[in-house]
């Protein structure tokens, strides 16, 4: 299957009907995307294909030939983006597991929607988190979107 990850094209050796989930973690050894419910409730596996935020537990490999695929590994790699800066500005990690599904979902949503309102983060963060920090997440989302706009 080739693709481009992270910015980099890649070939993995999967069946094409293996989620990308885990021709991520095991083909390609890139553990970030997490695992939480295999039917894409959680979001826990939400990465970027061509931009749109996508649960990777039930997208097959094949879904992703010839496109451009973000994990949590591709989203400040060189520093920290400006949504990981507001995640940590907002202390929203507990446990931190659902965090990289988290990122990715609102990185997916301020490069659509810059200034994203309640209802916008409403209808774009669909996913779960069982440490229940959505008001901290929420006002990073908005930070994110500040961060964003005055290109830090």
């Amino acid at each position: 299957m080739n693709f481009t990850l992270n910015q980099k094209p890649v070939a993995l050796d999967a069946p094409p009907e293996k989620p990308l989930l885990w021709a991520l973690r095991e083909d390609a050894a890139l553990t970030g995307t997490k695992f939480g419910c295999g039917i894409a409730a959680c979001g826990a596996c939400t990465v970027m294909v061509d931009g749109q935020a996508v649960r990777s537990c039930v997208t097959p490999v094949s879904a992703v030939a010839g496109k451009a695929v973000t994990t949590i590994e591709g989203v400040g790699d060189k520093a920290p983006s400006p949504v990981q800066r507001a995640w940590i500005e907002q202390q929203v990690p507990q446990c931190g597991y659902c965090q990289p599904g988290f990122i990715m979902a609102t990185t997916a949503l301020l490069a659509k929607t810059p200034n994203p309102t309640d209802a916008d983060i409403d209808a774009a963060i669909t996913n779960l988190c069982r440490c229940g920090t959505y008001p901290a997440m929420r006002a990073a989302i908005k930070r994110a979107a500040e961060l964003t706009k005055a290109g830090a």
